[in-house]
């Protein structure tokens, strides 16, 4: 059974801070020209505390961890952040416009109990890198806190947890940030002994899948274990022993998965649309006048017609393609629910069999996509659809993992609004 407790939560004092300039996105997502400006929108910055800056002067016993760890410590103290008292669960609803529609993405923070990936109720789906791992263990190790939640989905038909949140917004928020483009992040917290005994209640049987955050769940696996060699776990109860997620239901609408793009080097011997002909039927986008945004857009549109169906961009020629699926059996002995993913079939099918394509890097905005091939020593750009959620859902419970950058999840939860202090 998942095991979700409440948990007193750090939080940002709205009495001492503007929100707003406080919060920030996830750190794997942060550039160092963005990190620059989270730094100078506030010295209260969670920036600072969650992927801080390395200096010069750095060594052993004053770097970037030890920085972060004295500002958690230092802004308890002065009232920046404050401890609540009591354990709560916390409503976290984000408003967002995409594609000229408003949407709601809306769920709660707990802790989890931490387990064996694949082994019980919680399930991974994406594979994992190693540099990452480091980075997030040392902040465990020095802060001793979750300080960016891990997002997560589970499916209930029973929807209780999902009326007490719905009654939990019609209150005001303790904490309210807008982030920029018209997104607004609240948090309520939720801490009536009977609400949270109703979710703990649903939440025992139901299986939870990692949507975004497969680093930080692993990274505090991994530290669980090591407080266990270290003699400090005792009960198995420490608040080590639990991780901060954010929990959606994959049945609202108001969840949204985006693309993630490959930029590509080719192998110059390889004629690359005879190659791909054997698969796809290859259609070059009639570009007369249009500009180059809007030939994308109609590539977009017809990809959207059939499985398998791919978009290609061939830099030197600055020429826009259709690839359809055209039904010949796909020589990859691989499980049906992987099989079937467009991005299994992009890597396994076309990078790895038919391209022999080494080196290729990732880009989810399609326009900064191509502005990056042009400048930089790439062939080509290759436009994927969007994964659906239930694919998701098939590919965990299955035990299997898609390639890295499968899914976007969108949009990413801030940085800063609650903080899971051991």
């Amino acid at each position: 059974m998942a095991e979700i407790i409440p948990f007193k939560g750090v939080l940002y004092n709205p009495q001492n801070v503007d929100a707003s300039s406080v919060m920030a996105p996830p750190y794997d997502i942060v550039s160092p020209e963005y990190k620059d400006v989270l730094y100078s929108k506030s010295p209260h910055n969670i920036i600072r505390i969650d992927f801080g800056k390395d200096e010069d002067a750095d060594n052993e016993n004053e770097n970037r961890y030890t920085r972060a760890a004295g500002l958690l410590s230092e802004w308890l103290r002065k009232g920046v952040l404050i401890h609540d008292p009591a354990p709560a669960f916390y409503c976290y609803e984000i408003s967002y416009v995409i594609n000229g529609h408003k949407k709601k993405t809306r769920g709660f923070l707990g802790a989890v109990k931490i387990e064996e990936l694949g082994s019980g109720k919680i399930h991974p789906h994406e594979m994992t890198y190693l540099k990452p791992k480091s980075d997030r263990m040392n902040i465990l190790r020095y802060c001793e806190a979750n300080t960016s939640p891990i997002f997560s989905l589970y499916s209930s038909e029973e929807k209780g947890t999902s009326s007490i949140l719905e009654n939990v917004i019609k209150e005001p928020p303790f904490i309210e940030a807008n982030n920029g483009d018209g997104f607004v992040h609240r948090l309520w917290r939720i801490s009536g002994s009977a609400e949270m005994k109703k979710i703990m209640e649903e939440m025992s049987d139901k299986d939870i899948f990692i949507a975004d955050g497969h680093h930080r769940y692993e990274t505090a696996l991994k530290f669980k274990k090591e407080m266990e060699e270290n003699g400090v776990s005792k009960t198995g109860d420490e608040p080590f022993n639990y991780v901060l997620m954010f929990l959606s239901d994959m049945e609202d609408d108001g969840l949204t998965l985006l693309p993630t793009h490959r930029i590509v080097e080719i192998n110059s011997d390889i004629n690359l649309k005879d190659t791909l002909r054997k698969y796809f039927d290859i259609q070059k986008i009639n570009s007369n006048g249009m500009s180059e945004k809007q030939v994308r857009q109609k590539m977009f549109e017809a990809m959207q017609k059939g499985a398998h169906s791919f978009g290609l961009l061939l830099v030197n020629a600055n020429t826009y393609y259709t690839m359809a699926y055209n039904g010949s059996k796909l020589a990859m002995d691989l499980p049906e629910c992987l099989k079937n993913l467009d991005v299994t079939v992009l890597h396994k099918l076309i990078f790895e069999q038919l391209l022999n394509i080494e080196h290729y890097e990732y880009e989810m905005d399609p326009d900064i996509a191509v502005e990056r091939a042009k400048k930089g020593s790439f062939e080509a750009v290759f436009f994927l659809n969007p994964t659906r959620i239930k694919d998701v859902k098939e590919v965990a419970l299955a035990g299997q993992r898609m390639p890295p950058k499968s899914t976007y999840f969108y949009p990413k939860l801030l940085t800063g609004m609650v903080i899971y202090k051991f």
